[in-house]
């Protein structure tokens, strides 16, 4: 049961990287594309962001019922990062809706616009600044350290600034490839080609100072990198996957364009969890937050299962059709 959770909830991380940073790498991209592209990103996105939160709900629901007390150790030492990436999201939502909906396009349409581009940085950094957080063990539980301590000095570091970059580049390159087959024109599409390329080694770029930064900040990520053969292995992929996709882009072949950036996403994710596994977050004092040492009782986990998969069989139709409907290019 353990494991088929587990799954499931690795799963809705991937989905919700792959589709919901696409929407807020989409914010990002309008930022450098223009105000002209404001209508093509608009429609990209209009009929999917809503849907797309699914999958980080799942994964939150997931935490609070399977692994109690990691979701209890987040929402209290890492209260203010994660505060900081629900505002996002709520910020990001509305301004959308109403900029989107706006009959006029005066300066309240300005004003949702620029809250639209900003929340959809402010969110993709401080989900990247909390999951570095959880890697680099500064976590403590210790009151008698200050607030600082407790409540800063785990995230406000170079490590987690870079972790933040990071998914800020990845979700913007996520978006850059997705909007290609979005384009209307050639000129678009030129556009996006020539912003997917840039994001690409951005994200390339701001991966290997992640290493560095861990380097500088006493934590020794490349050697656990090294000793995992699975993140070699996801690595290699996400290498080969460079030039498969620089070829689709010059091809026009958009569906295994979208295929093969959704498979180098899933392989940084992937590598990313082999290191690791089965710590979720570590903690200062050795004492490891893990998957087994936090897990619910097990009639917690059969019922959780039993609603997950009853749950995965109502969503996984509905969103296939609502790609189907709404994505998919006769």
């Amino acid at each position: 049961m353990l494991v088929l959770i587990i799954l499931i909830l690795a799963t809705s991380f991937v989905l919700y990287t792959v589709l919901g940073g696409a929407d807020f790498g989409a914010g990002i991209i309008e930022t450098f594309a223009g105000k002209r592209e404001e209508r093509t990103i608009s429609r990209a996105i209009a009929p999917v962001w809503e849907a797309n939160h699914v999958w980080l709900i799942l994964a939150v629901v997931i935490l609070f019922t399977a692994f109690p007390l990691v979701y209890s150790s987040l929402s209290l030492v890492l209260h203010i990062p994660l505060m900081l990436v629900l505002i996002g999201i709520i910020f990001r939502g509305s301004a959308f809706t109403f900029r989107h909906y706006d009959i006029g396009h005066g300066r309240s349409h300005r004003y949702y616009s620029f809250l639209f581009k900003a929340s959809s940085f402010i969110t993709p950094m401080f989900l990247g600044i909390t999951l570095g957080a959880m890697i680099l063990g500064r976590v403590t539980f210790d009151q008698s350290v200050g607030f600082y301590n407790m409540f800063i000095a785990p995230w406000l570091n170079v490590f987690c600034f870079m972790m933040g970059v990071f998914s800020t580049c990845l979700f913007a390159y996520i978006a850059a490839v997705f909007l290609i087959s979005e384009a209307v024109t050639k000129i678009e599409r030129k556009m996006y080609v020539r912003l997917s390329i840039k994001s690409m080694a951005a994200t390339m770029t701001t991966g290997i100072f992640v290493f560095l930064a861990a380097q500088w900040e006493g934590h020794n990520l490349m050697p656990e990198f090294f000793n995992s053969p699975l993140s070699i292995a996801c690595m290699a992929i996400v290498a080969v996957s460079v030039p498969l996709i620089l070829h689709f882009i010059h091809t026009r072949n958009d569906f295994f364009l979208r295929l093969s950036i959704a498979i180098q996403v899933t392989a940084i994710l992937i590598g990313w969890f082999a290191i690791q596994y089965p710590v979720m977050i570590h903690v200062q004092n050795g004492q490891h937050l893990t998957f087994l040492n936090t897990q619910a009782p097990a009639a917690t986990l059969k019922q959780l299962l039993i609603a997950l998969i009853v749950g995965l069989i109502l969503v996984i139709p509905a969103f296939v059709f609502l790609f189907r409907v709404f994505k998919v290019k006769e």
